[in-house]
């Protein structure tokens, strides 16, 4: 990865800490689902204490469901080894002011072993050894993601007193590329874009999408770990925002049964010039056609890591802009794999997973399978030139259980990332499956309790 000024250098803090404009300093880390989980420090205290040795925190927070219950069958964390610590260690690269919360600074962690060997299940190093992997062959991933959210007047604790049930949007109709509907709620859009850009990140527009209150921010794209920790942030600091103004908003993948919340994720090779390895003289070279095949080869075997949840696969429905088929197209939103942009913007879309991703997973899949398409030289396919929804393409799985069985059984998946991160992340799929498999839901209830 090429080096980088970090939106704050730590001498800049150290001034601001001295001046009374710092107090507190958050430390945290993505876990399994792509939230932060950390620490608020005293501002000087992690200066003199924090900075340079690191902190601990239990390693049960990369063996925990959603609701944050611990669980049986990871191998790195249970009651019977004692539920100990990792060590937190600050990487300075992703310092950076958090406007949204007055005299706070926040930067990322790696988390690491009481031997300093990096633990491998965790999302960011997962994500930093493909990288490796990429950079072994002399090119840095280009990421840009695009995350689809729905506001709801209603504030997070009235949603959960309502049991997220008959909730009101901020708009009450399609808004998709809408001025005035974004307008309704453009006080909030307004804070999350300054705010975000005061946090670091590259704003680039705010748009409506189709569910009633549904919107999209896109922000410029950058090198792939900084795109996912910029990723991680931003949904972060999206809820504390919403929260503040007294709304709340949802990445969830499929809300209801409209349009579901997408996060298209872009990618693209630069080479050791800068330049863009995957454009060629007369459009994609053959590293970026390597690159693609591998993408269809394994978007089965790693559709776990694009879509982790039960309602992620609720999205994949004909005719309903997320795909379901395993194709690629020219500036074909009906494939899973769209290509779009010429010369230096030449790249590919994967539009299977929704907001609900863990960006750090899903990236290391696609420069997983690009490199294994590189590595064993697969040719592309011909392109869908017309609806792949109806056209004889294999299916992504539609289900988080086929999804899991597919990347239990991949050779792929053990290949890339090792058994350790296979069983790991298969445990979670697991953990999941059981927990919705036990649960009555409402439909169940609503067909049942009088007419069977």
């Amino acid at each position: 990865m090429a080096d980088r000024t970090p939106p704050l250098t730590v001498e800049e803090l150290r001034a601001l800490v001295a001046g009374g404009e710092i107090d507190t300093v958050v430390l945290a880390f993505p876990d399994m689902q792509g939230r932060l989980q950390g620490k608020r420090f005293a501002a000087r205290f992690f200066l003199d204490e924090v900075l340079g040795h690191g902190t601990e925190g239990c390693n049960y927070l990369l063996a925990v469901d959603t609701e944050m219950n611990t669980v049986d069958g990871y191998a790195m964390s249970s009651w019977d080894r004692g539920y100990g610590d990792f060590a937190m260690r600050p990487d300075p690269a992703t310092l950076r002011r958090l406007p949204w919360h007055p005299g706070t600074a926040l930067l990322l962690a790696d988390l690491a072993w009481e031997d300093g060997s990096p633990v491998t299940a965790a999302p960011r190093q997962i994500l930093r050894r493909q990288l490796d992997r990429l950079a072994a062959l002399g090119y840095t991933a280009q990421v840009g993601t695009e995350l689809e959210f729905i506001v709801f007047k209603d504030s997070y604790e009235q949603a959960w007193d309502a049991n997220y049930q008959g909730l009101t949007p901020v708009n009450q109709y399609n808004v998709d590329y809408s001025i005035l509907g974004t307008g309704r709620v453009e006080p909030l859009l307004r804070r999350l874009r300054n705010e975000m850009a005061g946090a670091g990140l590259t704003v680039e527009s705010a748009k409506g999408e189709c569910n009633p209150g549904q919107h999209e921010i896109a922000f410029r794209y950058d090198e792939a770990l900084v795109t996912c920790d910029q990723h991680a942030l931003y949904k972060t600091g999206a809820k504390e925002i919403a929260a503040q103004e007294g709304v709340s908003l949802t990445f969830m993948a499929k809300y209801n049964e409209r349009e579901g919340n997408s996060c298209h994720i872009h990618l693209s090779l630069a080479d050791a010039s800068g330049g863009n390895a995957m454009a060629g003289p007369d459009g994609m070279s053959d590293v970026m056609r390597h690159f693609l095949a591998g993408q269809l080869a394994a978007l089965r075997d790693f559709s776990l890591l694009y879509a982790p949840n039960i309602n992620s696969y609720k999205r994949f429905q004909p005719g309903s802009f997320a795909p379901t088929a395993v194709a690629w197209g020219h500036d074909n939103r009906t494939c899973a794999l769209r290509v779009v942009g010429h010369g230096r913007s030449l790249r590919f879309e994967n539009r299977l997973p929704g907001g609900d991703v863990n960006p750090y997973l899903a990236v290391a899949g696609l420069v997983a399978a690009g490199l294994y398409g590189i590595e064993q030289g697969l040719e592309l396919p011909e392109p869908c030139a017309g609806n792949a929804y109806a056209a004889e393409y294999d299916h992504v799985p539609a289900t988080l259980r086929e999804a899991a069985d597919v990347w239990a059984a991949s050779p792929l998946a053990k290949e890339a990332f090792g058994e350790e991160v296979v069983a790991h992340y298969l445990n979670m799929a697991r953990v999941e499956l059981a927990a919705f498999d036990a649960a009555v839901t409402d439909w169940e209830l609503r067909r049942s309790f009088e007419r069977l």
